[in-house]
């Protein structure tokens, strides 16, 4: 998921994506912990994407602050 593909989503849609980001992530430690999870690095990915969310929504809350 790319910044800019992030920064065009309303604050809204942001926080649905990061609820359903949170959920995959779960998903994600619970395949990993019964040994079927086959790339490990798509935990690292999700996490990454939703530092990335949690910024932009920062970031939205500033400006609009401002």
């Amino acid at each position: 998921m790319k910044a800019d593909d992030i920064r065009k989503k309303t604050t809204e849609e942001l926080q649905k994506e990061l609820v359903s980001l949170r959920e995959e992530l779960f998903k994600l430690r619970f395949q990993h912990a019964t040994n079927q999870l086959e790339n490990p690095q798509q935990i690292v990915n999700c996490k990454r994407d939703i530092a990335r969310v949690k910024t932009i929504i920062r970031e939205q809350e500033l400006k609009a602050a401002n």
